[in-house]
């Protein structure tokens, strides 16, 4: 039987390759669209995917919810009140996603006119059914059961099924567009791979716990249900709110090049991310067996390591982001996709979202749901005030610019909100990780400076040179900030340096 440490290191190690190996996906297939499809068709499908992924509103932050709940009977090895949550939540799940079917058909009748036209009814139409059936089958089928596994510290088998669906369907798209089918060919392939995905993790769940089917769904199995329905909410409105503002009061146009700079925002925040994979269950299990002393400790250090991390991989793609972008999009002429103050903004805004990733990480894994859950009303409103105000006038740089505000509220509260109620301390800790935050990416800058001048005006003309800039910036960044920790956090920053070299 694998240990609790080993099925974290695990899910952490299948997580990092799969965010890598997402990353390079998720940059393969946006280039093949915009050389067989253009901005225009590019911009369509990304404004498609994210107004359907509003469809995730059926998990209505009963996700987190449901996983808090079976860390409990999980660790007392209850198999009655594991299933009996189960089937509630797979109950709720599905009778969510029937009411939303009609949100499909809404969004297919109503979407064709909110693009003016740009698009005929018929072509903008089909392509939202063709897209939105994987959307519905993930939390249709699929969800519950990857709620249960990852509850179960058992995150890397589900990871593991959708390398595999990425995998084949990364090759099926390659194939299809170089043999010239449409958009719908390719996009109505790409829904039957996803579509298999939740049908196995469904498959394998089953297999692997006895789920009692005779357990009716109780309305009790899952509390505060409806409380992390405002966490969820948030989630979506802030992966979602540019591309939706855009496409009402700016152009499909400005909407690809929003995805283009998103595309690598995504990957960074992915590949941060997976250092915290297993770590809401991991600490979820120490809470449920009443190990305070310990959930502190593995807090204090899980904390740092975000700040460390997030410091060094998000200062880096500050700088890389535009030259990236000259190289990615270099021969597509018909919309210019160099906005550097823009990138420098949407870098910094997810930059604090992920420095936030340990305090939500504790609030979800105690199930403090109902007591956070005005702070994550306040975040959806301000950032589509905010973005609404400016986006006419800015562009995509104001709808930048309401992210971060909107960001920063949030960080600066569930850091205080965690500090004071959960492992109760002085919120003078996390000000002095946002200090050396700031001195570090200011040491690297100034460092970069007298290298290179301004940074933003290199202009790589290729991959290889590239790749080679971004090698120099990222010795850079990692030395010149680590130095800077080893300063303020000696001891935590040469344990890990220690742990790293032993490893290698």
């Amino acid at each position: 039987m694998l240990s609790q440490k080993r099925k974290l290191h695990l899910t952490s190690g299948f997580a990092l390759f799969m965010q890598i190996f997402t990353m390079v996906y998720g940059f393969v297939l946006p280039r093949l669209f915009l050389e067989y499809y253009g901005s225009a068709v590019n911009g369509l499908v990304s404004s498609i995917t994210h107004f359907l992924g509003f469809i995730t509103l059926a998990e209505c932050g009963v996700g987190a919810v449901v996983q808090s709940a079976l860390y409990k009977p999980l660790a007392q090895k209850d198999t009655s009140e594991i299933s009996r949550i189960v089937i509630s939540a797979e109950h709720f799940f599905r009778n969510i996603a029937k009411l939303l079917l009609c949100y499909t058909i809404v969004l297919t009748v109503l979407f064709p006119s909110i693009i003016n036209e740009q698009f005929d009814f018929i072509y903008t139409g089909s392509l939202i059914l063709i897209i939105s059936i994987s959307s519905f089958a993930q939390y249709y089928f699929g969800i519950t059961y990857r709620l249960l596994l990852n509850s179960d510290q058992f995150g890397f088998v589900p990871i593991c099924v959708q390398i595999i669906a990425l995998s084949l369907n990364l090759v099926l798209n390659v194939i299809l567009m170089k043999l010239g089918f449409s958009v719908h060919v390719v996009k109505f392939a790409s829904s039957f791979v996803f579509l298999l995905q939740p049908l196995t993790i469904s498959f394998i769940a089953n297999r692997w716990y006895r789920i009692d089917r005779s357990c009716k769904p109780d309305k009790t199995a899952i509390p505060q249900k409806w409380n992390g329905l405002a966490q969820h909410i948030s989630s979506v409105v802030l992966q979602s709110s540019g591309v939706v503002v855009l496409t009402f009061l700016s152009t499909l146009e400005n909407v690809s090049v929003y995805t283009i700079y998103n595309l690598v925002i995504v990957g960074v925040r992915s590949l941060t991310m997976s250092f915290t994979s297993g770590m809401q269950a991991f600490l979820g299990n120490i809470f449920a067996k009443g190990d305070l002393s310990l959930f502190r400790k593995k807090f204090d250090s899980f904390e740092w390591l975000l700040h460390f991390v997030v410091s060094i991989v998000f200062s880096i793609t500050a700088v890389l982001i535009v030259p990236f972008v000259k190289v990615y999009t270099k021969g597509i002429t018909d919309v210019n996709y160099i906005v550097p103050l823009f990138g420098m903004i949407l870098t910094l805004a997810w930059g604090m979202y992920c420095i936030r990733l340990p305090y939500n990480i504790v609030v979800l894994a105690v199930g403090h749901y109902r007591q956070t859950q005005l702070s994550a009303i306040i975040e959806v409103i301000l950032n589509l005030f905010v973005s609404v105000l400016l986006v006419i006038q800015w562009g995509i740089v104001g709808v930048a610019v309401a992210t971060f505000v909107a960001m920063v509220y949030r960080t600066c509260y569930l850091a205080w909100y965690v500090s004071r109620n959960v492992v109760q301390r002085s919120l003078f800790f996390f000000v002095k990780h946002i200090c050396v935050d700031i001195i570090s990416v200011a040491v690297f800058f100034g460092i970069l400076f007298l290298v290179y001048g301004v940074v933003n005006e290199i202009s790589p003309n290729s991959y290889n040179e590239w790749f080679l800039h971004a090698a120099k910036v990222s010795i850079i960044g990692i030395l010149s900030i680590t130095g800077v920790n080893c300063v303020f956090y000696y001891e935590k920053t040469s344990e890990l340096v220690k742990k790293i070299l032993n490893k290698s």
